[in-house]
């Protein structure tokens, strides 16, 4: 290997961190190169082992190899969706297909496939731990689930379609990247009539940033936007913006998505055809805790009535406002967000500028840190002087109650340019124990407004909610305690992934938590305990919009999915959904088709994104746990969540995983007492 390559040596920065500053752009293809042909060699050498297949010289070996491609994909994808630049998005599109290749290859390699056949077909003769049962089972079925069984024409065929739907999916999500990078409103103070001074100050350090000569913008990202939505008088400028911000991936030319997203659809359809499966819907929901269509349409269906009653009535609620307040129009979808705001107001005398002053994100992330320490023994030390790949990141070492190395966190959490939207969760490095222990580099990346220097960083409660459900995810992976990488950390189904998430929700807003870290920002005096309790009777407002949002944009990615056939327009598709579920016109869906990257910029969700309904019925049901107990950080109830959930990875299945937590099976009941819906049922 190239020695003067910086992601093919060892790296000697303190934890085996990346050594950020060394890695430039032109080091990531000789690096791939390398590391792809040793993969390939290892993969060789598993196949072709004269020896008879053992779970040591086969799954064993399987587990361990690659390790040198997780390390240089673990650099250049999270870099790429937090730094992109044109140079790497050139890279990116030429590696998804040579990727998927070499995927293609290992899954429909037939003397491999052999070997773990073998040992499956005699897996009750084998001498095997739980982790060892499972990780073979789970192993076989990836196989069989990727076209080791497939034969002649339809296994060429299958490898066509990985590669041809590795090369749309990346161009998909570099579309919409587009779309939001090249996307400004830029604005003078007469537009800003309404915003509160941090929403102000955002928007003018914005407008820096983009070297604009307005002395404002606002930009794409979801914080941007919905801040701007939410408090903004001027209505042509929310309706502009609002338009903008559901027209991502729907302009005609270079970033159009619309037919990338038919063929997607035609391929994955075609691709689990080939595999024995009526849809997509049915190859993707086999392995997950719903396990079929059904279910996850009869979770949808339960919740979608009472949402779309309980929404009718805010709706009714928000335009007697506006038609108090002289407005001659009814209202919109870029309306919504401001009356709800009014509302708040009103009837709670709740002002979310104010309500912001006493969230500040360092002290945010100091709650996020508490819980972790109050729950699991966590302890955060901030840590200056390991690598950075980006000046805005901070590093923290994590360990745990005996002291003992956890794991390395990275928090980055401000909006900029070249940053993919949204908030995710990802790893540099997946903990293990095979082969020694790993432990994980972890990281949180998000898109909160930046300050003006000097300034501090207010969150909405939406952002709160937002920085304690990633950080959810980042201590599955920081917690994880398994032995083999595949099962690891996140690695579970879509609809048990987002249950450590979504749980540790919970604490961000609890009495206990506000009394401590909610001050504000200018005086450092404590939330006022009035504010407190207003707030927390007004947590169910506009839950009917947001969960009817969120059940639009599930309902339209599971029936596209779902579909024998695939759709031409996938634009007419999606309207022919959401009028057959009625969807009230004043709402749009939380993701529109053309940009909804949760499903198009890769497969995890696709058919899946449900499961944040889904695990939100867990959570509802297992933090009742913590409440039956009387206390929120219950020491006895933490560790079963520790060890069946935050630790436990895919060593089980997750349905046997939470009911080792919670006790007994899931009731979804809670999840409408949850977001109040129960008494609109």
């Amino acid at each position: 290997m190239n020695s003067q390559n910086p992601l093919l040596v060892e790296w000697s920065a303190p934890f085996g961190l990346p050594p950020f500053e060394a890695i430039k752009p032109e080091h990531y293809r000789p690096a791939y190169d390398a590391a792809l042909r040793q993969h390939e060699a290892e993969i060789a050498e598993i196949a072709g082992n004269p020896s008879p297949p053992t779970f040591e010289n086969t799954i064993d070996a399987l587990e361990l190899a690659g390790q040198v491609l997780n390390r240089v994909g673990g650099v250049f994808w999270n870099l790429s969706g937090t730094d992109s630049t044109e140079e790497l998005r050139e890279i990116e599109r030429d590696l998804s297909p040579v990727l998927a290749r070499h995927f293609a290859a290992i899954s429909l390699n037939e003397r491999l496939f052999a070997r773990i056949a073998a040992l499956y077909d005699n897996r009750r003769n084998l001498t095997l731990r739980g982790e060892q049962e499972r990780l073979l089972e789970l192993t076989y079925k990836s196989f069989v689930r990727t076209g080791a069984r497939l034969e002649g024409t339809n296994r060429a065929r299958f490898a066509e379609i990985a590669e041809r739907l590795a090369s749309l999916e990346m161009r998909f999500a570099q579309n919409v990247l587009a779309d939001e990078t090249n996307y400004v409103l830029g604005l003078n103070e007469d537009d800003l009539t309404g915003l509160p001074g941090d929403v102000k100050a955002a928007a003018s350090q914005a407008a820096r940033d983009r070297d604009l000569s307005e002395p404002f913008a606002v930009t794409l990202s979801r914080s941007s936007v919905e801040l701007f939505l939410s408090y903004g008088s001027r209505r042509d400028l929310r309706e502009e913006l609002f338009n903008a911000w559901i027209a991502r991936g729907e302009h005609p030319g270079a970033t159009d998505n619309r037919p990338i997203i038919s063929e997607i659809l035609g391929l994955r359809r075609e691709r689990a055809q080939l595999l024995g499966y009526r849809t997509f819907a049915d190859y993707k929901l086999e392995p997950t805790m719903a396990g079929t269509p059904q279910a996850a349409l009869d979770l949808l269906d339960q919740v979608w009535a009472p949402a779309r009653l309980k929404a009718a009535k805010e709706g009714q609620d928000l335009q007697r406002i506006a038609d108090f307040e002289g407005a001659n129009f009814k209202i919109g979808a870029h309306d919504w967000r401001y009356y709800a705001e009014k509302l708040r107001v009103r009837e709670y005398d709740i002002d979310q500028g104010v309500l912001s002053a006493y969230f500040q994100l360092e002290k945010m992330i100091d709650a996020a840190f508490y819980c972790a320490e109050r729950l699991f023994g966590l302890q955060f030390t901030t840590r200056p002087d390991l690598p950075v790949y980006h000046p805005e990141v901070r590093a923290f070492e994590v360990r745990d109650r005996d002291g003992r190395h956890l794991a390395i966190f990275y928090g980055d959490y401000y909006a900029r340019s070249g940053k993919r939207s949204g908030a995710w969760m990802s790893n540099f490095r997946s903990q293990r124990k095979l082969g020694g222990d790993i432990r994980p580099i972890v990281v949180n990346v998000m898109n909160f407004p930046k300050p003006r220097p000097g300034d501090a960083a207010l969150l909405s409660p939406m952002d709160v909610l937002t920085l304690f459900h990633e950080f959810g995810h980042a201590l599955h992976g920081m917690l994880s305690d398994v032995v083999y990488p595949s099962m690891s950390g996140t690695a579970t189904p879509t609809d048990f992934v987002e249950l450590p998430s979504q749980l540790f929700e919970h604490w961000a807003f609890e009495a206990e938590i506000l009394r401590k870290f909610a001050v504000h920002h200018e005086t450092g005096a404590p939330i006022p305990q009035d504010l407190i309790e207003r707030f927390v009777t007004a947590r169910n407002v506009n839950q009917g919009f947001a969960t009817v949002e969120f059940c639009a944009s599930a309902y339209v990615d599971f029936l596209l999915h779902a579909r024998p056939d695939w759709p031409p327009d996938v634009v007419a598709a999606e309207k022919e959904i959401l009028a057959n579920i009625r969807m009230p016109q004043e709402i749009a869906m939380r993701h529109r088709t053309p940009h909804f990257s949760h499903i198009f910029a890769g497969d995890q969700y696709a058919a899946g994104y449900y499961s944040y309904l889904w695990s939100e019925a867990l959570d509802a049901d297992g933090f009742t746990a913590f409440e039956e107990s009387g206390d929120i950080f219950d020491p006895v109830v933490a560790e079963r969540l520790r060890t069946y959930v935050y630790a436990a990875g895919n060593q089980r299945d997750p349905n046997d995983a939470y009911r080792l937590f919670r006790g007994r099976k899931p009731e979804f009941t809670a999840l409408l007492r949850k977001k109040g819906l129960a008494s609109s049922a």
